[in-house]
């Protein structure tokens, strides 16, 4: 892995631009700030976006960019200084690969290699400092240049909340910021996460990977792993069930102030949907970027590369599991909202293999068994009566229905793709085939269960697909 210093930025730009921002402007509430504001970032796009080889922005002007984004109550200024530092962070990556000039391979005939480069000292938006103040931390850390872990902890919990914020009888910018915050912060993980992880694949560099800004999340002590994964599932299933209907009273409250207008509701109304949609994109990138880190780390501890200082961290799909299997109420909304067909399919496969009764003895030529790991397994576990009833006693019919269903969309929507070798374990006409089984042998299980829409939808497909076999 390789470092680079951050190269300064232009001197006298620099100036001008953090010039424009006086330090009042952060304590007071007027349309001068806001326009000093507007004009700062506007400066700051034109100093460095828009030249050909500009000088990287100093952490001054990131730092300033940033409080625009975490104080404002414009929809406007938190919309462009979101944008921008998007832009600023694709122009300017903190972690990126070079490919090494030929002159420095060992070689002639060696092929370019990619080497991952740190630029050291760069910004973040994240602190790993001491813990600041409680007064910061009731402030999701407004008044620090940075958030630190116990902020962002408070962020994912305000995800929770945007649905109620947003039922009130006056839409506020509030919900929309920290949606917007909360995008911002998972594309730096993301930039910061990918190529760590893909340096670790491909030249089992751990050490480069245990220090990604997400792994530092995880491994603080400021806050507790479990409870994190679980209001980050929260947060997933509130604003699924919140975006699919986003149908607001645009009246101006009585106490805003006069800088706020039905124009501005109006505006924060028509984007309030693309807004929550996004942010549940994001809210399932930041689980899946979790994912990979555990099954990178369950590969270094395999290895031995790992220390005592890596400590040992339950994975999150395990806690996920759990709270899936003892809180059936969000089961649907969560699978609803996931959106992922090869993490549905292989959570609903986890999910039953712990109600498939076991047989009590397997030999290696025991005829009609089952491998309950793969879809096709548990499909062939509800062609069995005497299986399906001791399934359905320990979760009930709906629940199953419910699961076949959606692990059925999921195969499906993986057979549509390339990547066929997620479900091999059975042929498509097959699959369809022991679906519709599986319903028929659970009706009559159960003759009084009633096959809800989704699983007439799931069944329907699959007669559709049979029949033009």
């Amino acid at each position: 892995m390789g470092t680079k210093r951050r190269r300064g930025g232009n001197g006298g730009m620099e100036e001008n631009a953090l010039a424009i921002l006086d330090t009042s402007c952060f304590s007071k509430s007027t349309q001068h700030i806001a326009d000093d504001r507007l004009s700062f970032l506007e400066a700051v796009r034109s100093g460095f976006l828009v030249p050909e080889n500009p000088p990287a922005p100093t952490n001054k002007i990131y730092k300033a960019v940033f409080q625009i984004l975490k104080d404002e109550n414009s929809l406007y200024l938190i919309t462009s200084s979101y944008q921008l530092l998007l832009e600023l962070d694709k122009r300017f990556p903190h972690v990126y690969l070079s490919t090494a000039k030929k002159s420095e391979l060992s070689s002639p005939s060696s092929l370019p290699c990619n080497e991952l480069v740190v630029v050291e000292e760069a910004w973040s938006p994240f602190s790993f400092g001491t813990d600041v103040s409680s007064s910061e931390k009731e402030d999701h850390g407004k008044t620090s240049e940075s958030l630190d872990v116990t902020a962002f902890h408070l962020l994912i919990q305000d995800l929770t909340k945007v649905p109620d914020e947003e039922n009130n009888e006056v839409l506020d910018s509030k919900p929309l910021r920290n949606m917007l915050l909360f995008q911002y912060l998972v594309s730096v993980l993301e930039g910061d996460f990918v190529l760590r992880n893909l340096a670790f694949t491909e030249n089992s560099d751990w050490i480069t990977l245990r220090e990604s800004l997400l792994n530092m999340i995880l491994v603080s002590r400021k806050i507790t792993y479990k409870g994190l994964i679980k209001d980050w599932l929260s947060a997933m299933c509130e604003l699924s069930q919140f975006s699919i209907d986003c149908s607001h009273d645009l009246r101006p409250s009585e106490t805003e102030s006069p800088e706020v207008t039905e124009k501005s509701h109006t505006a924060l109304a028509i984007a309030l949907p693309e807004i929550v949609k996004r942010t549940c994109v994001s809210v399932q990138k930041f689980l899946l970027m979790i994912i990979e880190l555990d099954s990178s780390k369950k590969t270094a501890d395999t290895k031995g590369w790992t220390t005592r200082a890596d400590g040992v961290r339950t994975q999150a799909m395990e806690i996920i599991m759990e709270e899936l299997t003892y809180d059936k109420n969000i089961l649907f909304p969560f699978l609803q909202a996931l959106d992922k067909p090869k993490l549905k399919l292989d959570m609903i496969v986890q999910y039953f293999q712990k109600y498939i009764p076991k047989t009590s003895v397997r030999t290696r030529r025991s005829n009609g068994s089952t491998d309950d790991s793969t879809f096709g397994g548990v499909l062939k576990c509800f062609s069995n009566g005497n299986n399906t009833k001791s399934i359905i006693k320990k979760i009930n019919t709906e629940v199953a229905q419910l699961l076949l269903a959606h692990a059925f969309q999921a195969y499906i929507s993986l057979h549509s793709t390339e990547n066929k070798e997620d479900i091999a374990d059975n042929s498509l006409p097959e699959i369809c085939k022991n679906m519709i089984s599986a319903f028929t042998c659970l009706k009559k299980t159960d003759e009084h269960t009633v096959i809800p829409p989704f699983g007439k939808e799931a069944l329907f497909t699959a007669a559709i697909m049979l029949s033009g076999v």
